[in-house]
Formats: C-alpha cells, structure tokens, sequence
C-alpha cells in the first residue's frame, strides 16, 4: 500500500503513516493530530486507561497486535509492556461514532498504569457527584436538539 503524504500539526510535528486511507478519512484529530485511545479489558469491559494515537500509531497498533501510543509528553512512540512487561495484546479497535475517539479492547497483561496499579483509574478516586437524579415516577424530557431523544426508523 502507497503511503500517506506527510501532514503537519499544529505544534510543527510532521507526521506520515502508513495507514489505511480508508481508516485515515474517518478520524477526527485535535490541533496535535492525535485522537484519544480509551483501552479497555476485553473480558471485564474493565476501562485501563487512556492514551494518545496518531495515524502512525494506530497503524502499529492495528498491524502489530501490540498497542502503541503516542506520548505527549516524550514527544516519541511508545509500546505498552516494551519497559515494563505488563503488555497490552489487541483484541479490538472500534471508532465512535464521531470519530475522535478509539476503543481498544485488549488483553492486559499485568498492571496499565504506570503507578503500577492495574488501572489507571483507582489512584484518582472517585470525585463528589453533587447531582439528584430525577425523580423516578416523571418521565425523562429529553433536551432540545438531543438526536437521541428518536430512535432511527421512529416517527417523532
């Protein structure tokens, strides 16, 4: 397959992959070119983490069978597990239905965080939720504007 042409982001970063252009057309990236990788247990549906994925990562990730982000931070490409062992086996890769973000079903191995932690979600905790739910004998009014408020097929 031909590869794509060069593109450049907004902090200067030239970028080029060899991703499939019909995958390529259907991302929504931010200013950097990246669009957010949510990873996820394959079994559990347990959330991992979350990273970040240009073309050239995703490419690897959909080829290698081993998920590789894109470090912000790093400026550089890093593949799970590669220092630390606690590898992440792709099972899956879904895009949402607007295109800037990626769900990555996998096969953890050993901790996703680099805490240690075998997520990265139980170091942060739980923050306060100061919201009442609705009461439950009103029916929920859907917001204006809500596409979700019709189901597709159904008349309004």
């Amino acid at each position: 397959m031909p590869q794509n042409p060069p593109t450049t982001t907004s902090d200067g970063r030239i970028t080029r992959s060899d991703l499939d252009p019909a995958v390529a057309t259907r991302l929504r990236r931010d200013d950097a070119g990246l669009v957010a990788a949510i990873v996820q247990q394959h079994d559990t549906r347990e959330v991992l983490m979350l990273g970040w994925m240009d073309d050239e990562a995703l490419h690897r990730t959909l080829t290698t069978g081993r998920v590789t982000f894109w470090s912000r931070s790093r400026q550089e490409y890093w593949r799970k597990g590669d220092t630390s062992g606690h590898v992440q086996h792709v099972r899956g890769v879904a895009l949402d239905c607007d295109g800037d973000a990626l769900l990555v079903t996998v096969d953890q191995v050993g901790a996703a965080c680099h805490t240690g932690t075998r997520t990265c979600f139980e170091a942060g905790g739980p923050l306060p939720v100061t919201t009442t739910t609705p009461d439950a004998t009103e029916p929920a009014q859907p917001a204006v504007g809500d596409d979700a408020a019709t189901p597709r097929g159904a008349q309004p």
